[in-house]
Parts: C-alpha cells; structure tokens; sequence
C-alpha cells in the first residue's frame, strides 16, 4: 500500500479561527474534520457541510473569506484545495459530487460574529431539544450575549400574532440550524456591502498604480543621473 503524504498546512491568518458554535453530525461531521484545515490553509474558512441522500450523493462544503465574502475564483482555489484530502481520505464510499458555494445572503449562521452581524436582521432558529413545546423560531435578532454558561440570542418573534410581543432567549449550544431569513432590508445590506467591496478594490487598485508609476519615475531618476555620471 502506498501511504500518501499531503503538505502540512500553513498558518492559519488572523481571522480565520474563529470557532463554529453550531456543526454538523455523523458523516458530514468527519467530511467537515477533513476539509476545515486545508480551507483555512488557502484564507477560507468552513461554514457547513451538507451531504445529500440521492443516488448519487452531493456533497456540498461552504465556505468563505474572514469578510464574509466568497466569488467564483474562491470557490475553484477552495474546490482545489480540498479535493486531494477528500480523496485519500475517501469518506464517501460511493461516487458522489462536490459542490463549492459561498454562504449566500440568507446564509447560515455558525459563529458569534454571525449572529453579532445578524443584529436586526430576521432569522429562523431550530433546537436540538424542544424549549417551551416548540422547537423552531423566527424573528428578528435583537441582542446577542456572552456570559460565562455559552452565547445567547434574543429573538424577537414574528408571523404569529400571538407571539408578536414575545423575545425568545436561545441558546446557540442548543441549536440545530439557524440561519438569515431572505427579506428586503437582508438584500438592501448585502448590496451596500458588494459596492463597499468594489469601491474598496478599486481604491486599492489606483493606489497600487500610484505607487507603479512613482517607482518607475524614480527608476528614471536613477538612470538618468547614472548616464551623466563621468
């Protein structure tokens, strides 16, 4: 048997171990084992991984940068990235396809600075165990705490009158899935935050020119004083 030897990761950046308070089960537990490192080997960071039960199963791994942000190219380099780890250690004894995607906006809410970054947004919440004789809840998340016993989320409950005026106090420990509900002001944010992030690459662009050409006429400085030397 020829044992296969991967190259052992690079540090992990600032901002990229930030723990997740909400994981998976079972198999998708152990895919999540194996591809959370090399992830965060090339700047990305798990946010789940689900495995379908079709024939021919889908896995799909999220993921993202520490911003929260995640194109195209990110998902190739993180699909590369993880694809040889996945292979020799084979946890999907059967043909399956891997799909890389990014959160989205109404992404799932896995870490205290997604729940910190959901502040005023609706969310849908489900519990491992029933709290009050319900185990789902959706609202708008009004207060996100830390105290000594874990993370806690208020929600202040929606589309149900009865419940109207009431604030759920949740605790993440006990969460199953939680996840941004798809609303307007949900997709107003995420479209300032996209032009924020354009605006800010093309500053960083016309920065990087400045310095190309000041480099390049202090090269001609140079040059020209070395030509008049004797």
């Amino acid at each position: 048997m020829v044992t296969t030897h991967l190259a052992p990761f690079e540090p992990v950046p600032e901002g990229l171990d930030e723990a997740r308070l909400i994981v998976e089960n079972g198999q998708a537990r152990r895919i999540a084992d194996i591809v959370a490192a090399p992830l965060r080997s090339v700047g990305y960071r798990l946010v789940r991984v689900k495995l379908s039960a079709a024939a021919t199963p889908v896995l799909q791994v999220m993921a993202e940068k520490p911003d929260g942000t995640m194109g195209v190219e990110d998902c190739e380099a993180a699909s590369m990235a993880i694809s040889p780890h996945l292979d020799l250690e084979d946890p999907i004894h059967s043909p399956y396809r891997l799909e890389m995607s990014s959160p989205g906006v109404d992404r799932p809410l896995v870490r205290e600075s997604d729940f910190r970054r959901a502040l005023g947004h609706e969310a849908r919440v489900e519990l491992e165990r029933p709290l009050d004789g319900r185990k789902r809840f959706r609202g708008v998340v009004e207060a996100v705490e830390k105290t000594e016993s874990g993370l806690f989320v208020d929600l202040r409950l929606v589309g149900d009158a009865e419940h109207a005026e009431i604030v759920a106090r949740l605790a993440v420990a006990d969460m199953a899935e939680a996840r941004l509900v798809l609303t307007e002001a949900l997709i107003r944010g995420a479209l300032r935050r996209e032009k924020a992030v354009i605006k800010n690459q093309k500053s960083e662009i016309r920065r990087q020119k400045a310095e190309l050409r000041k480099q390049r006429a202090e090269n001609g400085k140079r040059n020209v004083k070395a030509e008049s030397s004797p």
